[in-house]
Order: C-alpha cells, then sequence, then structure tokens
C-alpha cells in the first residue's frame, strides 16, 4: 500500500496548526499518512481542486479564504454546509469531492467537553464564518439567538440565511454597539470576529458592555492564538464561565479525521499536539 496523502487548501496556510494534529493522529492509530500544507492563492483555486482530483489526494480540510469559494469546484456539497456557505472538509467519494462542515458540531463537542450550557440565550459576534458556525452548532440548544456586527445588515444577513437551520430558536440582528440589553440577561456569549486576535484586542474588550452580564453566563472566544485571549483573561477576573477556541479547533479536526478514516480519533493526542504548536 502507498502513503495516503492529506492536507490543507489555504492562502497563506503555512501557519495551520492541522497538519500537526493529523499527523499525530495517523501515527497514533498507525495510519500511514502524511497530513501537508497547499497554499493556493484565490484565483488559483479551481485548478488547484481539479489538481488534488487529478493527484489522488486522499482528503482535504479548506480554510480561509477558500471556504466559501470552494462550493463552486465540488461535485456535492452536504445540505448543512451548504446552507451555512462555508466547507471546510473535503470528502473523497471515489472520483468525487463532496463538501461538508464540521466547524459547528466541533464547537458543540467542545461545549459538551468544557460541561458548559448553552442556556436560553446565545449571542454572537460577529457575522463571518466563524458566527456560522456558532449558530448552526450552539443554535438547537438555545430560545433565542442574537447576533451582533458592526454592520447590522450583515448580522440581518446571517438571521435569514441560518433561520431554517435552527427553527426552534428565535434569531435577531443588532449592531456591536448596541450590546447592553442583550448582555443583560445572557447565557452564552460567543466571541466569532478575529478582534481579539490582533493589538486592538484590549480596545475592543474595552467596548463590550461586560459588566452588564450576568455571573451565569459562559464566554466563548473561538480566536485561539493567544490561547488565553483578552476577552477570556477580563471574564475570568468577573468570575465568569469561559470556554477557549482550543476545543473547537480540536474538534472540528477530529471529526474531518473521522469522516476520512471511518475511525474514531484520538482526540487527546490531537489536542496535545496542538497544544504544542501553541507553546
Amino acid at each position: 500500500m502507498s502513503t495516503e496523502v492529506y492536507g490543507i487548501v489555504g492562502y497563506p496556510v503555512s501557519h495551520s496548526r492541522s497538519p500537526a494534529m493529523q499527523e499525530a493522529a495517523f501515527r497514533a492509530l498507525g495510519i500511514d499518512a502524511r497530513y501537508v500544507p497547499f497554499p493556493v492563492a484565490p484565483g488559483d483555486l479551481p485548478t488547484a481542486i481539479a489538481g488534488l482530483r487529478a493527484l489522488g489526494i486522499a482528503g482535504a480540510n479548506v480554510t480561509v479564504p477558500h471556504k466559501e469559494a470552494v462550493i463552486a469546484c465540488l461535485d456535492e456539497v452536504e445540505p448543512a454546509a451548504r446552507a451555512m456557505g462555508a466547507v471546510n472538509t473535503l470528502v473523497r467519494d471515489g472520483a468525487r469531492w463532496i463538501g461538508t462542515n464540521t466547524d459547528a458540531e466541533g464547537l458543540a463537542r467542545s461545549f459538551d467537553e468544557a460541561g458548559a450550557p448553552v442556556g436560553d440565550r446565545l449571542i454572537v459576534l460577529g457575522a463571518g464564518g466563524a458566527a456560522r458556525a456558532a449558530v448552526v452548532g450552539l443554535g438547537a440548544r438555545a430560545k433565542e439567538i442574537v447576533i451582533a456586527a458592526r454592520r447590522p445588515e450583515q448580522a440581518e444577513e446571517l438571521v435569514h440565511a441560518l433561520a431554517p437551520l435552527v427553527p426552534n430558536a428565535r434569531l435577531s440582528a443588532i449592531a456591536m454597539h448596541a450590546l447592553n440589553e442583550p448582555f443583560a440577561d445572557a447565557d452564552t456569549v460567543v466571541q466569532a470576529t478575529s478582534a481579539t486576535l490582533g493589538d486592538g484586542a484590549d480596545a475592543f474588550v474595552a467596548q463590550l458592555p461586560l459588566d452588564a452580564l450576568p455571573s451565569r453566563t459562559t464566554i466563548v472566544d473561538l480566536v485561539y492564538v493567544p490561547r488565553r485571549t483578552a476577552l477570556l483573561r477580563t471574564a475570568e477576573a468577573r468570575g465568569l464561565r469561559t470556554v477557549e477556541g482550543v476545543g473547537m479547533l480540536v474538534h472540528q479536526g477530529a471529526l474531518a479525521f473521522e469522516r476520512w478514516t471511518g475511525r474514531a480519533a484520538p482526540v487527546e493526542v490531537m489536542r496535545q499536539a496542538l497544544l504544542a504548536t501553541l507553546g
């Protein structure tokens, strides 16, 4: 048997932690496989997906900026991924590529692992791909979902697109600067923007009305570099429960591994490999 090759398509992609996680999983289970990064510029995506097909690549992940555009390059897209408008995992079926999305279920599994209840009111900060995953992954556990974005029209678009996927929850959209009232009765807040990633993190956190949050609130930040973001540190100082973004990253990768191999993923092995890359 020849070594199977898997990979991740993105641009840039050299920073991805997925190779470390997936190769550790292959080694742990004695699978003869490698997982490599494929840097693909946006204009080259259709050619690259065709190349993966021609080269016999066994499976792949897709990351920014290609999660939406890759849909047009695939033979089939699973319904939930199509409704979310994003694909992060490619599953090979003979000569066909099937697109799926493991982000939403990965986030749900990270909540279960942390023992964190979602509660009745879920607030999602952001209107991009991570926000979509948060609404779909946790929405079935909430009665009300409030999506907040700097541009309210983006939040409205998410409400219309995702409402069919969470039919038992009431969805609404607001501007990021209007969070005082929703925060006052929030059970879970998911930070799903890149705002806590860089130098502006402290200023972003300072603008959030965290003092309005009840003591029961769980704060989640999907940013995982740094692992303990400014938001999580501030929330912990106020005595709030926190959930790190690392859990979602590990579990979305584990779900992809299981789709590719048909075997249970060694989640703890993958977690330790990921944490090693974070120092």
